[in-house]
């Protein structure tokens, strides 16, 4: 296990030097699939950097990455890189995006690794071993109820088509908590639900690169993470929300009430609706 921690550290170390080196200077940007999902050549860069440090160090593992998709052959080993988290914020010099890397073993995250190169902040898990945050241990808030919480959120990239159905779960919980951020990365969202800085989070349609080493860090620092109808969490899957786990119940109580009140979405959304 360490030495999986200590080469994903490394390899995210040296990427995020990379997108620290190139931040502000100007950038290649290419639209993917859609106008507001976007790659530029730093992104490709830093998956390459990454990937082949990972196959030189574990050759018979399988790596899932956002910019180079499936390499390897089958394996109980399988890591999922992000190289760049917040490409948006990155491509635009907003100073805010990270590096994630993962480690899962017969679909059980066991490593996860988050860098925020611009604030030189390293967050680790690894399984049954809690969560750091360089180095130093770390813990959810103790924040007790919705109200007392701040709590963030993204948009999935449909958002210009289903504008109106995403910002139904954002209204309902503007008015229910001290507040609700949108920073651009679910990586680093995940990570401050870890730390405390927040409470909770919530999105629709993330991709397992974007939460699968957030989810462990979340976890492993006495978090609770899961669906919006408290089904086990699946980096997979559509719907991902982590919490404090105080306010856990009284979050999916708010996605539930939204869900519930507009049923014509749910066939749509292929939403988890618990009656």
């Amino acid at each position: 296990m360490n030495q999986f921690l200590t080469v994903a550290q490394e390899a995210a170390h040296q990427a995020g030097a990379l997108l620290r080196d190139n931040w502000l200077k100007p950038k290649t940007i290419e639209v993917k699939t859609d106008i507001v999902d976007v790659v530029t050549n730093v992104d490709k860069a830093a998956d390459a950097l990454i990937t082949n440090m990972l196959c030189t160090h574990f050759p018979t593992h399988q790596i899932i990455a956002e910019e180079s998709a499936v390499s390897g052959q089958e394996s109980p080993y399988r890591w999922y890189i992000d190289p760049l988290d917040g490409t948006t914020n990155f491509a635009h010099s907003f100073p805010h995006f990270c590096v994630s890397i993962a480690l899962t073993h017969e679909s059980q995250m066991i490593v996860g690794v988050v860098y925020d190169p611009l604030r030189d902040e390293t967050f680790c898990a690894s399984r049954g071993n809690g969560a750091t945050l360089n180095g130093n241990p770390l813990h959810v808030s103790p924040a007790p109820t919705l109200d007392q919480a701040l709590v963030l959120t993204g948009f999935p990239y449909d958002r210009r088509k289903r504008s109106e159905f995403y910002l139904r779960f954002y209204r309902a919980f503007m008015v229910r908590t001290q507040g609700v951020r949108r920073s651009g990365s679910a990586a680093l969202d995940l990570c401050y639900v870890a730390c405390g800085r927040a409470d909770g989070f919530w999105e629709w349609r993330l991709h397992p690169w974007d939460t699968a080493a957030g989810s462990l860090i979340v976890e492993e620092a006495g978090g609770r993470i899961s669906d919006f109808s408290d089904g086990r969490f699946d980096v997979n899957g559509e719907q991902t929300l982590a919490s404090n786990g105080v306010i856990h119940q009284q979050m999916i109580a708010v996605l539930q009430e939204v869900i519930a009140a507009h049923p014509e979405e749910r066939k749509l959304a292929r939403i988890v609706y618990r009656e």
